[in-house]
């Protein structure tokens, strides 16, 4: 693309805010700045919202990736002041307050950078080549028909060895992805693959281990929960090893820092994350965990008219000295937050408000009727059915459309009632014929190989 080519937006004479990043922070500025007086450009490389802490139920087949998805024009389609562009930012030109994508460059004059964080390998690339994320609901998709496919071959693989790597799963980190993937995991193996797969001796075959370098799971959560936490997970059948590391990853054989190994082909990485900038900010604009130095206004440092919102923004306040954790109420609350201060903008004499998270609470789900719970005020430690069910009321509400509310409901009522959704599809993408260029399915299938 020449780089002289421009995205075709209108002109206007209102002031244009770009928005980097469909999440849950870019997207809930863009809602609140939807009937302001400013020309609002929001840029995503996919046409659709994503609801993240879900992810996890589409990789176990508890529901349709469709069911956790919005698409982002339709949620605007009455906004005249919102222009969606669906491709991504290559790299940013701080002095000429310019964007360049693969569409051609974006002028800003005010410009949001809400591109969340992505995995972290940790430098290691035999981890990075084969370990299998989850950040996007392509990702969720590919782990389901990773694990549906294998236990296929499973029931052809006569060597007992050799279907262990096909049968084990493998996950590392004990944050709450890792926790809510390896309850479902087992409550699959417990309730699904018996049915599913009667050929094969699920009890005695099939293992799930969950890989925590720390001597805790959910850190971050009280004491009182992880523990909860821990337990739920080994009644369930779990294997949980606290205070171990994965130091390599084959595709067939996980080993451990204690010189142990574990033989597996599908180990899920979701042990730890990294912000993700645009190239072209300053020197020391980047900061801890590749994440943007904002201070309490989420002005990036070092940079004028550009802010930083959500997982990828660093912000130390007197209660998180540290930086607020890496979750969607952050993102929620920065984005409302930054909304206001441009609202307020608007209005001679109003001075801009500076961030303070109002930090709700944590909670994690392991299983049906299994949850914990941490609302700090007041202080309350919730677990079993109660946590559980505020857990479902919770997601529920946050999920964006009617429509997808009413799916994930009769979902979870149907798997509660019997673990026997008929959700468990291997879908794989069509190939276009050898040697020809398609686009399409290019875009479709990123993020699955």
């Amino acid at each position: 693309m020449d780089p002289t080519t421009k995205i075709n937006i209108p002109e206007s004479h209102r002031e244009r805010i770009v928005i980097i990043g469909g999440g849950f922070g870019g997207l809930q500025m863009a809602r609140k700045l939807s009937r302001q007086d400013y020309q609002v450009v929001l840029i995503d490389k996919n046409n659709y919202h994503q609801f993240q802490p879900l992810f996890y139920q589409v990789a176990m087949a508890g529901l349709e990736p469709s069911s956790i998805v919005f698409p982002f024009r339709k949620l605007f389609q009455r906004q005249k002041n919102i222009f969606i562009r669906v491709t991504e930012v290559t790299s940013l030109d701080a002095e000429k307050k310019m964007l360049q994508t693969p569409l051609g460059h974006c002028n800003y004059d005010h410009l949001i950078i809400a591109t969340g964080a992505d995995t972290n390998f940790f430098g290691n690339e035999n981890i990075r080549r084969h370990a299998i994320p989850m950040k996007s609901v392509s990702e969720a998709l590919y782990i389901r028909n990773h694990i549906l496919d294998d236990y296929e071959d499973a029931l052809t693989t006569p060597g007992y060895d050799l279907r262990q790597e096909l049968v084990d799963i493998v996950i590392v980190g004990g944050g709450p992805t890792g926790v809510e993937l390896a309850g479902s995991l087992a409550e699959m193996k417990t309730h699904v693959l018996p049915k599913d797969y009667p050929e094969l001796d699920v009890e005695a075959e099939v293992d799930i281990y969950l890989i925590q370098s720390g001597d805790v799971v959910l850190k971050g959560f009280s004491d009182e929960s992880s523990a909860r936490a821990l337990k739920n997970l080994r009644d369930l059948g779990v294997k949980v090893l606290l205070n171990s590391r994965v130091t390599d990853f084959d595709g067939k054989l996980v080993h451990l820092k204690d010189g142990s190994t574990i033989p597996a082909q599908k180990m899920i990485w979701a042990a730890g994350i990294k912000g993700n900038p645009i190239p072209g900010l300053p020197e020391g604009a980047v900061t801890y965990g590749n994440r943007l130095a904002v201070d309490r206004f989420h002005r990036v440092q070092g940079t004028e008219d550009i802010y930083a919102i959500g997982d990828v923004a660093y912000m130390e306040e007197e209660d998180f000295p540290k930086g607020h954790p890496q979750v969607a109420q952050v993102a929620i609350q920065m984005g409302t937050n930054l909304a206001k201060n441009f609202k307020l903008r608007l209005r001679e004499g109003k001075e801009p408000q500076p961030f303070s998270y109002n930090d709700k609470g944590s909670m994690a789900t392991i299983g049906r009727a299994k949850a914990v719970v941490d609302i700090p005020k007041p202080e309350l430690h919730l677990g079993g059915f109660v946590a559980w069910f505020l857990w479902l009321v919770v997601h529920l509400f946050a999920i964006l459309g009617t429509r997808n509310k009413v799916f994930v409901f009769l979902n979870w009522v149907t798997n509660y009632i019997n673990y026997n959704q008929s959700l468990r599809l291997i879908i794989k993408p069509h190939l276009p014929p050898k040697g020809e260029d398609n686009k399409i399915f290019a875009k479709t299938t990123q993020g699955q190989a």
